[in-house]
């Protein structure tokens, strides 16, 4: 036995320096791919720190002068504080949040659980409104907003939330819905409960992985939305954090970079907050809902 064990010996000390190599290997191309990824927001910060001038002429990660003032010039910059910036885009996108999760949840109930008159058509013509581009209905949209007196307010942001006009949130929770059992639906109308009482007590429930992850996606896309809110926003106490930093921006070419950056990264805050709370419950709606390919 001990004889075996000094024949193979060699080769198992060859295999743990081979899994070593390629742990070794796997390890560097994670960390220099990390390093890619976190170079452009340490770049921010370190360009928030610097003069106009400096920030394109010095490559150093170091400035040679750091400018905190740069960050009470940027909030401070414009007619109204950037505070008015963040205070309306965590309106809207709150309320976003809130309309998109209640109205696709019933939506997808329905498409899931009940049978109704030509379910199947409703259901293709909703699907097809996902390859819809935003810029074709911009415009109706625009027209029947106008006329309902609701431009140049947040309701044209929030209203169509709503009604349930993202698809694609629709769909997801449609395939979350379908894995939860039916007899749970069974017995619950045994015990006398009605449709509406099926989805408030049993299905919303159980669906939060899904409603969680559509919460994070449609906060996130609502606060970094340029598009609508210029549209629809022409009143600079309402403007949202992207407008806001436009405000920064000159077409002249003497935009005031150092604040410029300092707000720009300041406005990424709220989203890493969002994402480091709910990083968890994230992955786990993305894993329970299909989106992971």
């Amino acid at each position: 036995m001990a004889i075996a064990d000094e024949a193979f010996a060699p080769q198992r000390r060859s295999k743990a320096q081979r899994d070593l190599l390629a742990a070794l290997a796997i390890h560097s191309v994670l960390i220099a791919g990390a390093l890619l990824m976190i170079y452009p927001l340490v770049w921010l910060f370190v360009s928030s720190l610097k003069t106009d001038t400096e920030i394109f002429s010095n490559a150093s990660f170091w400035p040679s002068q750091i400018q905190f003032q740069n960050y009470i010039r940027g909030w401070q910059g414009a007619a109204v504080s950037f505070g008015t910036f963040f205070r309306n885009s965590l309106v809207v996108s709150t309320a976003a949040v809130i309309g998109n999760v209640f109205a696709c949840s019933l939506v997808a109930f329905a498409f899931a659980r009940i049978d109704f008159r030509f379910k199947p058509f409703w259901f293709a013509l909703m699907m097809g409104t996902i390859m819809l581009p935003h810029h074709a209905t911009l415009i109706p949209q625009y027209i029947l907003f106008h006329k309902l007196g609701w431009v140049n307010t947040f309701m044209p942001l929030i209203a169509p939330k709503l009604l349930a006009v993202d698809a694609f949130f629709v769909f997801l929770m449609i395939q979350f819905i379908r894995g939860i059992p039916r007899e749970i639906d069974e017995a619950a109308l045994i015990d006398g409960a009605s449709t509406f009482m099926i989805y408030r007590m049993i299905i919303f429930p159980l669906m939060r992985p899904a409603l969680i992850a559509t919460a994070i996606f449609t906060f996130v896309w609502t606060y970094e939305d340029f598009l609508t809110p210029l549209v629809y926003l022409s009143d600079i106490g309402l403007y949202t954090v992207p407008q806001g930093l436009r405000l920064m921006m000159s077409t002249t070419g003497q935009s005031s970079w150092g604040p410029l950056l300092a707000m720009s990264l300041l406005s990424l805050v709220p989203l890493l907050i969002v994402f480091l709370f709910f990083q968890k419950r994230l992955i786990d709606g993305i894993a329970t809902t299909g989106l992971k390919g």
